[in-house]
């Protein structure tokens, strides 16, 4: 053991290690130099800006700078189709001629969405539901329904569309809501040739109300009258009637029903 220590305080040791360490760091100090001519390190061009530009406007400047690209599409509701939205490299950064810049670009197609299930929903709800889905409300129009507010139908290019129809996404689809007017009226029912008691019914079972009675002609006997008009009567132009409005009668004798009936021939 003390011969090895001896040999580490000779000159020839002191060469030996000095010479190793040197070695090494000329290999190292030679690799690094090497490395840095190959990758040229620190050498380089900076990466244009071409976010905002249009595809052809962005190949254009690429081929003129000697840089490879490539390209992919995405759809974006207002944005111009065609226009670099993302690159990769960023811009400014230095990187080598030749190297490949990455774009992503607005399609000039939008994907196609099925309409979603709207029947019965609320206007909030409906404009909810369609915005999660890419699509949303154009004009809205209102109809005499007893669902106030409620989706009755959906339109897109003048046709009724219904569920799972495929639309362009962001498109804009029209609605058509209950007014919820039909809670307030109810048909008129018609009332002539029908005995009062009959007509007093229907009257009351429509939600109306039994007005004045006017006695046509003579009448002999009061439990035996027909209705022979009515104000107001149902028409082609006015079927309904706000609930409660007063339905007023005029009605005449009718037949005994123990006369004798005429014989067919």
């Amino acid at each position: 053991m003390s011969k090895f220590w001896t040999y580490l305080k000779t000159k020839d040791f002191r060469n030996n290690f000095l010479a190793a360490v040197g070695s090494v760091l000329a290999v190292i100090l030679i690799a690094y130099l090497s490395l840095g001519y190959y990758t040229r390190h620190g050498s380089g061009v900076p990466v244009p800006k071409l976010k905002g530009l249009s595809i052809d406007q962005a190949r254009a400047i690429m081929e003129q700078q000697g840089f490879r690209y490539q390209v992919d599409s995405v759809y974006v509701q207002d944005q111009a189709p065609g226009t670099i939205i993302e690159q990769d490299p960023d811009a400014g950064t230095n990187v080598k001629e030749g190297r490949t810049i990455y774009l992503t670009m607005v399609t000039t197609e939008a994907p196609e969405v099925s309409l979603p299930e709207l029947d019965q929903s609320t206007y909030r709800e409906a404009v909810a539901i369609l915005s999660n889905n890419g699509l949303k409300v154009g004009d809205t129009t209102y109809r005499s329904d007893i669902a106030r507010d409620r989706i009755l139908e959906v339109t897109f290019g003048g046709q009724i569309i219904k569920t799972g129809f495929k639309l362009p996404k962001g498109s804009k689809v029209n609605l058509v809501l209950g007014d919820g007017a039909g809670a307030n009226e109810v048909d008129i029912p018609d009332l002539l040739n029908q005995d009062l008691d009959a007509a007093r019914f229907a009257i009351r079972g429509a939600g109306l109300t039994v007005g004045s009675i006017t006695y046509e002609g003579s009448i002999t006997d009061s439990t035996n009258v027909v209705v022979v008009s009515q104000f107001p009567m149902p028409t082609d132009s006015t079927s309904k009637t706000s609930i409660g409005t007063r339905i007023n009668l005029t009605v005449s004798q009718g037949k005994k029903t123990d006369e004798p009936q005429p014989e067919q021939p």
